[in-house]
């Protein structure tokens, strides 16, 4: 069974802060996924972040990734990414915060598969240099079609330091071509992170938990048997109803 302590929730939901302290949760932080909220919105996503890290003794981070691919063909687009990237590691360990989560920016239809894992495997190698040595990166699937890219990606780049995040709602969307319980079985021995919300199976509604048409309770009792370390966030838009559901099902403690 899950421990209470390694469930998070995204702070994309206006409750989080509150649920979280009244269950000692984590909180993803997700104010940078934008990464302007760094620049001239920094004063107020920075008071509505110090606001919630008091409410909890552990977050996670979410990196920006708003026009962001490490692996672009325009090589200015590339050195965009790092600058953001670093930017955004900086201020999470400002706030005290290793455990970080970036999206891998493959777009289909645009990049060759082959091609961009070569740029990816060259732009994590050498800015991992420069990412201390105790934070953890977790590659998030967004809109890949299968798990094998990011998964060619971790092995090949081979720094502890780069990890997997599953999204399970973005496995279940129709971005994917496989099935969310072969995501898990693939990702298992490099996952460290996960996101949970739910869809119809075609569009991404990080709805909660309960609706939709992933079998959660068979997608959590599969996280557990084969990933029991790793960390997991519920990133629906409401967490009250996602947070609910878990506690009825003894996925969650009161």
């Amino acid at each position: 069974m899950v421990q209470n302590q390694n469930w998070y929730l995204s702070t994309v939901a206006e409750e989080a802060e509150a649920l979280a302290a009244r269950y000692g949760l984590g909180l993803e932080i997700a104010e940078y996924c934008t990464a302007s909220n760094m620049d001239d919105g920094f004063a107020q996503a920075d008071a509505a972040v110090r606001r919630e890290l008091a409410r909890t003794d552990r977050a996670a981070f979410h990196l920006p990734f708003n026009e962001l691919c490490p692996a672009a063909i325009d090589p200015r687009a590339r050195r965009l990414a790092w600058e953001r990237y670093r930017q955004g590691i900086a201020l999470a360990g400002a706030y005290g915060i290793n455990r970080l989560v970036v999206h891998s920016g493959y777009i289909p239809l645009v990049y060759d598969k082959i091609w961009f894992a070569e740029r990816s495997v060259e732009f994590w190698t050498e800015f991992l240099r420069e990412v201390p040595a105790d934070a953890l990166l977790c590659m998030e699937n967004v809109m890949e079609d299968e798990p094998g890219l990011l998964l060619e990606i971790i092995r090949r780049v081979d720094d502890p330091r780069l990890r997997l995040c599953l999204d399970v709602g973005h496995a279940n969307s129709n971005a994917s071509n496989v099935p969310v319980s072969e995501w898990i079985d693939c990702c298992a021995p490099y996952l460290s992170h996960v996101h949970l919300h739910n869809n119809e199976g075609d569009r991404d509604l990080h709805a909660p938990l309960g609706t939709g048409t992933i079998d959660m309770e068979k997608c959590l009792t599969e996280l557990v048997c084969k990933a029991p370390g790793s960390t997991l966030t519920i990133e629906s838009v409401e967490a009250g109803p996602s947070v609910n559901w878990l506690l009825q099902r003894g996925f969650l403690r009161r």
